[in-house]
């Protein structure tokens, strides 16, 4: 892996308007190859809106879904890779050769190679599945990359793994912050009048975004994903209103210590670039750490003790701890 210039992208999606979302996205990925930029991640399910989803019966959510990598959004994702030769990562509803729906994350390449990440923990509607699988593969300037989406980044386990399977880079796309949290110091709803009156609210509404809502909660936890398995990591969401809830943004890129590189404190559409030097990789905290690693001691980790319980129960259940 040589230096790159990663970028990621914080935008407010229009619910359904895949035609909107993808202007969006191409008007990044113009900005961005200005700037010398080979790698751009855009967040979760940004392509077809998100939150809304959950209100949508199964007719409603196949009416938005398209195969992976032969559909019309994918196909344009390839085309935008390929003209400007950057990786391009954006998310959609997939729907499989089998007809199951999944919360998918599209990596276009700059030779026309897809790859494609389906969420391991989807919780937005019954009517999707949960993928089965870790994603991790080369891009053509060298740069090995996994992703997870979201939720799959709370699970400290699939970090792991995906650092075991070689990632240098983790792309990590959200639609997060400002979300109704059942754990009592967990995030918490932020006004949507607020939103609304951000023209002249802005100052109370970016510390909501900078507080315990936004990045005051990623700021616990996200830093340790980088620094405990030595990768870079590109956190990318949304920002502003989702249907009843408001995305803080809060976009940012961390080196293998955790440390912040770029982040942005707009609260509106915004993209943040770092150059990634592969040189912290090898000495890394966390590199290190894994190399002292007792897998013979971990086989509990393999096996069920009990208390699990589904993604959409835990997520939605205000008894969960």
């Amino acid at each position: 892996m040589e230096k790159i210039k990663v970028a990621s992208v914080q935008f407010q999606h229009a619910a359904g308007d895949k035609e909107h979302n993808l202007q969006v996205i191409t008007s990044y990925v113009e900005q961005a190859v200005q700037q010398g930029v080979s790698l751009i991640v855009f967040p979760e399910m940004c392509i077809t809106g998100y939150w809304h989803v959950r209100n949508l019966d199964e007719q409603e959510i196949r009416q938005m879904a398209e195969p992976v990598p032969s559909g019309p959004s994918s196909t344009y994702l390839v085309q935008l890779a390929t003209t400007h030769r950057m990786t391009i990562g954006a998310g959609l509803i997939e729907v499989s050769p089998e007809g199951k729906l999944f919360n998918t994350y599209v990596v276009a390449l700059s030779d026309g190679t897809v790859h494609y990440h389906r969420k391991l923990h989807t919780f937005i509607s019954a009517h999707m599945q949960s993928g089965d699988s870790y994603t991790v593969f080369d891009t053509p300037q060298g740069v090995k990359v996994g992703v997870l989406t979201c939720y799959d980044n709370n699970i400290v386990e699939n970090v792991r793994i995906t650092a075991l399977l070689g990632a240098d880079v983790l792309l990590a796309p959200h639609q997060t912050g400002g979300c109704d949290s059942a754990s009592p110091k967990g995030m918490k709803p932020i006004d949507v009048n607020l939103w609304e009156e951000r023209a002249n609210r802005e100052e109370e509404l970016r510390a909501e975004f900078q507080g315990p809502k936004g990045r005051g909660w990623l700021m616990r936890w996200l830093p340790s994903r980088a620094h405990d398995n030595g990768i870079f990591l590109v956190y990318s969401n949304g920002v502003g209103r989702d249907d009843d809830e408001v995305r803080t943004g809060n976009a940012m890129i961390l080196d293998p210590y955790g440390e912040v590189l770029a982040e942005t404190t707009a609260v509106g559409d915004d993209m943040v670039i770092a150059e990634l030097d592969p040189s912290l990789l090898s000495r890394s905290t966390g590199r290190r750490w894994m190399r002292t690693r007792r897998p013979d001691l971990y086989e509990l980790l393999t096996h069920r003790i009990g208390n699990e319980e589904d993604t959409r129960t835990v997520r939605f259940s205000l008894e969960s701890d």
